[in-house]
């Protein structure tokens, strides 16, 4: 059981004094915050009584409910709506101790919004009552016999401990709470990375730290996350990207199989947009929810670590018609959603429904909430799940120039932050490198996934396309348009197998997920090894701690935004499952007896990293070198020859430019694939120059070669299946 929070925090002075609101709703043509208590009993006077509460309009500009000096400001948007009643409930009540109708004056244009005098923020919970037309085939399906969710709403209740079903009918499953908002951030700066310099870190925030092995004292929480920045920091990363951390129902499909209890554990079924997962607290933050959150982004920050968020914005967990009934579907289904033309619901997103994003009223309520996120939380960046939805028009056909995408390009308040795109949905739309961009979004690359997964295990015909996807994707992302930032380059990803089990599996082993190994994708491009899944065979052990090393030198010496998957530093398994989006157990939490057990992976995941960051020209062009070389250059098993065949398993890619003192920076990367030795040459050097080998994968646990080698001739004889990485040393 969590601890409450108690008001006695100095953070959180009594609210009957003080106003609570420190920055208005985007958008807002008011700043609630200036607004005093003496204000209120001068200027803003109850004009009515509904039902014994004191009440006036409020604030129409002001979406979702805010705290004031003695009352709360609740405004609500419904086009189709023919009335609304706000509903007040004690604390995890499920009838209400109050209804306030908003009287019809009270409404301007499609807005409702009420302020009602006398209440107490943590004294209730709230949700609404709208009515409307009942004509499904045309998308409205108003009912008033339903609560609903707050979709503005700062914090939801309902599924606040993990995993536990609240005794309360479907009716009443979510309500929402006015939350403080004085976070004092004080002077703690953003870090500001720029996204070439990014090395991104993607986590589960519960599974992170949930397993005993973690040796936090909170686990699986923001808290138990924020216990590991000093190993965030060993490890050299600079940006964490969280898997979804919006509210979201775990309990959604909840299942048993092979008596193990299976979850929605990955959290790709938003709730509301707005409001952070109370689960994912070690204490429960009545009315001062995002505290544990906002501490969390704030020590990430002072210690240079970016904070991404996956956010879901093409689908929600309402489904389709067979799924719940509580927030936008009675707030205006025939808006919020793509609808068929005889009323139900298509299914881009593969989850039951598809959010209308660029339906005007949609657009701008995802533009106010990734503003909010930025404003109130800070957060450094959002990639953005299946954002080819997002591209859609509302008669779901993919638009050339989507008033989204564009709006969020250029919006100022967005401008420092990253804007990630998973360039594909589940309705067969796949727009790696045409992603429209304005020159502003970044993609997550599959096409690097696929193609240096292919290479890196032997197969024939990809070392022309593996050239390409380390040199930063040119033929995708022409550098006179899109630069060096738009590719995010990865080789695994939390939808999918681990790096340990790329190279122990050839095939998925997802037979707990109760769908007899339907689920997840067969098109994995893994190798065993010659053993599918555990061995003590040594000889295999050796090849696949090998070959995650090969995988981590080569993704750590591409141009583009390096990424991976947390725990592959140190070699975690998910026993070959990859589709874990329902395994909240040891198959999806970091076993972290792995990291001593496996310390010789984790010392090259942290040296590779730190090699990245000492040269600059891997991120991008410098000024020339005093040899000549082009910046980026092709090269085969001879310097300068880049005539790729079919059967070509070698390939070389030298990086060359000057460093940050002025000195040549010159960084050779060699790929062996064959599983015979291979004898290579290196472009020749000025006789002022040598190279010296810096990893040699081949070499086993010494891959690390931390004693100066100098290679007099430009050969090098590389052992089968290994990566070379040279760098140029000047001899005086």
């Amino acid at each position: 059981m969590k601890n409450i929070s108690q008001s006695t925090d100095p953070q959180f002075p009594p609210h009957e004094n003080t106003p609570l609101i420190t920055t208005a709703q985007p958008g807002s043509a008011y700043l609630l915050e200036s607004i005093t208590g003496e204000e209120i009993s001068s200027n803003l006077k109850p004009l009515d009584k509904i039902n014994g509460y004191d009440v006036r309009p409020g604030f129409y500009e002001v979406n979702g409910a805010s705290a004031l000096p003695g009352g709360v400001n609740f405004t609500l948007a419904s086009h189709g709506a023919t009335s609304c009643e706000l509903l007040l409930f004690h604390r995890k009540s499920s009838e209400p101790f109050a209804s306030i109708p908003f009287p019809e004056h009270y409404r301007i244009g499609n807005v409702f919004s009420m302020i009602v005098f006398g209440l107490k923020i943590d004294e209730f919970e709230y949700a609404y009552r709208l009515d409307g037309p009942y004509q499904p085939e045309k998308g409205l399906i108003y009912d008033k016999t339903k609560y609903i969710l707050d979709p503005y709403a700062k914090a939801v209740t309902g599924q606040s401990e993990w995993g536990i079903h609240l005794p309360c009918t479907q009716n009443c499953q979510y309500k929402s709470r006015v939350v403080r908002n004085n976070f004092d951030w004080g002077n703690s700066k953003q870090p500001l990375i720029p996204m070439k310099d990014n090395i991104i870190y993607e986590l589960h925030v519960r599974g992170f730290t949930r397993h005993s092995s973690s040796g936090v004292h909170n686990p699986g929480t923001f808290a138990g996350l924020m216990e590991k920045i000093p190993y965030l920091k060993e490890l050299g990363i600079n940006a964490v990207e969280l898997m979804p951390i919006f509210e979201f129902d775990e309990m959604n499909g909840c299942r048993e199989v092979n008596g193990r209890k299976l979850l929605d554990y990955w959290g790709y079924n938003p709730v509301c947009f707005f409001a952070p997962n109370t689960s994912y607290t070690a204490q429960i933050e009545y009315n001062q929810e995002g505290l544990e959150l906002k501490k969390l982004i704030k020590a990430l920050n002072e210690n240079g670590i970016e904070v991404i968020l996956d956010v879901v914005f093409n689908h929600t967990a309402e489904g389709n018609e067979l799924g719940p009934y509580f927030s936008f579907k009675g707030l205006d289904n025939n808006i919020y959603y793509m609808l068929t033309p005889d009323g139900h619901y298509y299914n881009f997103s593969g989850c039951g429904n598809t959010l209308n994003c660029n339906h005007p009223i949609v657009r701008q309520m995802i533009l106010d909430c990734l503003r909010y996120w930025v404003i109130n939380y800070r957060v450094d960046g959002f990639r953005f799940d299946l954002a080819s939805i997002l591209g859609r028009s509302e008669d779901a056909a993919p638009m050339s120039r989507p008033p989204l995408l564009e709006s969020l390009a250029y919006d100022p308040i967005l401008g420092n932050v990253d804007l990630i795109a998973e360039a594909w949905d589940a309705g067969g739309l796949y727009q790696v490198g045409s992603f429209p961009s304005w020159n502003r979004w970044a993609e997550w690359n599959g096409k690097y996934r696929d193609d240096i997964r292919s290479f890196l295990k032997g197969d024939e015909g990809y070392a022309a396309a593996a050239a390409q996807r380390i040199m930063g994707s040119p033929d995708l992302y022409p550098p006179d348009k899109r630069g060096y930032n738009a590719s995010v380059n990865f080789l695994t990803c939390h939808d999918g197998f681990t790096l340990y089990d790329l190279y122990s599996y050839s095939t998925k082993h997802n037979e707990a997920n109760g769908w007899n190994n339907t689920d997840g994708a067969d098109d994995n491009r893994s190798w065993n090894c010659g053993y599918e899944g555990p061995t003590n065979n040594e000889e295999i052990m050796d090849l696949r701690f090998r070959m995650i090393k090969n995988a981590c030198a080569v993704l750590m010496c591409s141009r583009g935004t390096p990424m991976f998957l947390a725990g592959d530093e140190f070699g975690n398994t998910q026993f070959g499952n990859n589709n874990s989006y329902c395994q909240d157990n040891e198959i999806s939490w970091l076993d972290w007896s792995l990291l001593e057990k496996n310390k010789e992976i984790f010392e090259f995941f942290r040296y590779m990293i730190a090699f990245r960051q000492q040269h600059s020209v891997i991120r991008g062009n410098t000024a020339p070198c005093s040899c000549g070389f082009p910046p980026m250059s092709l090269h085969c098993i001879k310097a300068w020859d880049s005539s790729y065949v079919w059967d070509t398993r070698f390939l070389g890619v030298m990086f060359s430019g000057i460093d940050s003192t002025g000195r040549d920076d010159i960084v050779y990367l060699g790929i062996n694939t064959f599983w015979k030795p291979l004898q290579i040459e290196l472009p020749a050097l000025p006789s002022s120059k040598y190279w010296i080998p810096a990893v040699d994968t081949g070499r086993g646990d010494m891959s690390v070669i931390t004693e100066e080698e100098i290679l007099d001739k430009s050969v090098y004889v590389m052992n089968p299946r290994s990566v070379l990485v040279c760098v140029v040393r000047d001899r005086n």
